[in-house]
């Protein structure tokens, strides 16, 4: 007999599991089938206009930006104002229903929703590259000092979590996800939290770390609670966090309205390379949209370079590759093929809660053609004179750096 509650249609959460459990576990439900869903349409609605679904975090920025400064309106598109959503499990379900039709996606979490779930998603571009951090508590020096203690991470598929354990691994430490009272010298504990909630949870010594996207690590930097160890960009060169996923009906049954989506968002990240100050000032509380709940300070922090932190962080070991000239967050939209196949590569490694077996078939190569669509960014990246607008030598194809 099977007791799980979560594993048969009609599921409900228990009442006392942890909110950030709860979301977890009832993304879970959703990609597996076991919560029932509104089926979407067989075939698009060709009158439907962009419905965007976001978090409030800088991973949302072009998606934002293309709204804020009327790109869409520009392609000759009707959009409607982004939704905000308060977690993972929230914009899936909205995007699984069909609310929303455009959407960012942490890039591990579309390899589980497209063969853990067979839910028809794809991605359609990058949505930034590198953009987070391992934050931790001031006595926290190095990566080894970090075992015995917890970690809190956004999401299991997460770029997040992916790149922290291999970090761990090539430290000498274990990861751990269910811990026992407990934990050994070489133990690390990864335990699923809100990003609103690693702060408070570092600050009250709940937790030794947590790694995340931005702004969340500036704030916390900015609020004195922690420090940055690292930055996960310093450890996979130009990594994508969140990309953009569209539904498949609408790449295949409105693939005009497709390309013109697809162009507005990557003129806004063309935008904003350029941009940057009045980007972080667009997307703060203070801004026309109120599209986060950051002030324009924190962000800049995030958005706008600066040498002279830029060298503190080198000083403290926060990055130790400056000869990537990487910045703390980049835009450019292209969905490189070999990230895709390292990332599966990667997870097949990768401790998660859940079942996981369907990594095991995986193809790297396949899922870099599978589940992108290339089509639609190759042709707005060629509208804007290639590659080189983005700063990057004129071809598709790259080698990904992974570092300790």
């Amino acid at each position: 007999m099977n007791d799980d509650p979560l594993t048969h249609p009609g599921a409900t959460l228990p009442d006392d599991l942890p909110v950030s459990r709860r979301d977890f576990l009832r993304l879970a439900a959703l990609l597996t089938g076991s919560l029932a869903l509104p089926p979407l349409a067989r075939a698009a609605n060709p009158n439907d206009p962009v419905r965007i679904g976001y978090l409030p975090i800088t991973d949302a920025s072009p998606l934002l930006v293309a709204h804020s400064r009327k790109l869409f309106e520009a392609q000759g598109l009707e959009v409607e104002a982004p939704r905000l959503f308060r977690s993972w499990a929230q914009i899936v379900e909205a995007f699984m229903a069909g609310q929303v039709n455009v959407v960012h996606l942490l890039s591990p979490m579309t390899v589980w929703a497209r063969y853990g779930s067979r839910f028809p998603a794809k991605v359609v571009a990058w949505n930034h590259m590198s953009g987070s951090a391992l934050t931790v508590a001031p006595g926290i020096r190095n990566i080894k000092d970090l075992g015995g203690k917890k970690v809190a991470v956004p999401f299991w598929y997460s770029i997040h979590n992916v790149v922290l354990q291999h970090l761990l691994r090539e430290n000498g430490l274990t990861v751990v996800t269910k811990p026992a009272e407990s934990l050994k010298a070489n133990e690390v504990a990864l335990s699923i939290m809100a990003p609103a909630d690693m702060g408070p949870a570092l600050a009250n010594g709940a937790i030794a770390g947590f790694i995340v996207a931005e702004p969340f690590n500036a704030a916390a930097e900015t609020n004195g609670i922690g420090r940055i160890l690292r930055f996960t960009g310093d450890v996979w060169r130009e990594h994508a966090c969140c990309v953009v996923s569209m539904h498949e009906r609408d790449l295949k049954d409105r693939p005009e309205w497709s390309q013109k989506v697809v162009n507005a968002i990557v003129n806004a990240q063309h935008w904003l390379r350029e941009n940057r100050q009045e980007g972080a000032q667009l997307l703060s509380r203070d801004g026309p949209g109120k599209y986060t709940p950051f002030p324009s300070a924190v962000l800049e922090r995030v958005l706008v370079p600066n040498a002279e932190r830029q060298q503190q962080y080198v000083r403290e070991g926060a990055i130790r590759h400056p000869e990537w000239k990487d910045e703390r967050i980049e835009y450019q939209p292209y969905p490189f093929p070999s990230y895709t196949e390292q990332l599966v590569q990667l997870l097949k490694t990768t401790q998660v809660e859940g079942n996981n077996s369907f990594l095991a078939s995986l193809d790297p190569a396949f899922v870099a053609r599978d589940l992108v669509d290339e089509r639609y960014v190759k042709k707005s990246i060629a509208a804007l004179g290639g590659l080189k607008a983005f700063g990057l030598p004129e071809k598709y194809t790259r080698s990904e750096t992974l570092a300790a």
